[in-house]
C-alpha cells in the first residue's frame, strides 16, 4: 500500500485541521471516520484484498470541536512565520536573527506580536532600541499565526488540490 505524501484534514464542516500520513487518512476513511474529497488522479492505493483512490483531501465524519491550537512560539517558527525575510529592509539572502520589536529593557517581551525575523545587518544596527529611535519601520506588524496560516506557510501546499481549503484560490 503506497503511504507516503500528506492529505490535508478537514473537520466536518470543511475547516483545515491537519496534514497526515496517506496511510492515516485511509485508515480513517475504512473505519468510517472520515469520507474522500478530493484524490490524486490516477493514483490508487493498493492493498492485498483492494484498491481504493489515493486521497489528497479528506473531510471528518463528524464535527470535532478542536480548542485553539497554540503554535509554538521558537527562534524556527518566527523566521518561517516571516518567510525567512528581514521585516526592517526585506533582505532574504545571509543568516536571520530574531528581533524584539520592544527591546525587554523597555518592557518588550517574548510573544509572536513582538518578535520579528531580522537580517543581521538590521539587528546590529537597531541593537537595542525601538525601531522608531533606531529609525527604521517594519514592513510589517508583526501576529499570532493561526491554525490555517500555520498550514499554508509552515507545512506548505503540497497539492493544488488544498488550495480551496485553505482559502488560497
Amino acid at each position: 500500500m503506497v503511504t507516503d505524501g500528506p492529505v490535508l484534514v478537514l473537520n466536518q464542516n470543511y475547516e483545515p485541521m491537519s496534514v497526515c500520513s496517506v496511510r492515516r487518512a485511509v485508515i480513517l476513511q475504512l473505519l468510517g471516520k472520515a469520507e474522500v474529497v478530493e484524490t490524486y488522479d490516477g493514483q490508487r492505493v493498493h492493498a492485498i484484498n483492494f484498491s481504493l483512490p489515493r486521497p489528497s483531501v479528506v473531510r471528518l465524519s463528524w464535527y470535532i470541536n478542536v480548542p485553539y491550537k497554540r503554535i509554538l512560539l521558537t527562534r524556527k517558527n518566527i523566521i518561517r512565520r516571516d518567510g525567512h525575510v528581514c521585516q526592517y529592509c526585506g533582505d532574504a539572502k545571509g543568516t536571520m536573527t530574531v528581533d524584539h520589536v520592544i527591546p525587554k529593557r523597555l518592557g518588550g517581551s517574548d510573544t509572536w506580536e513582538n518578535l520579528v525575523c531580522a537580517c543581521a545587518r538590521c539587528n546590529n544596527k537597531k541593537g537595542d532600541r525601538s525601531p522608531e529611535e533606531a529609525g527604521m519601520r517594519l514592513a510589517r506588524t508583526p501576529r499570532r499565526p493561526n491554525q490555517v496560516t500555520f498550514i499554508q506557510r509552515f507545512i506548505g501546499v503540497s497539492d493544488d488540490r488544498w488550495k480551496p481549503y485553505l482559502f488560497l484560490a
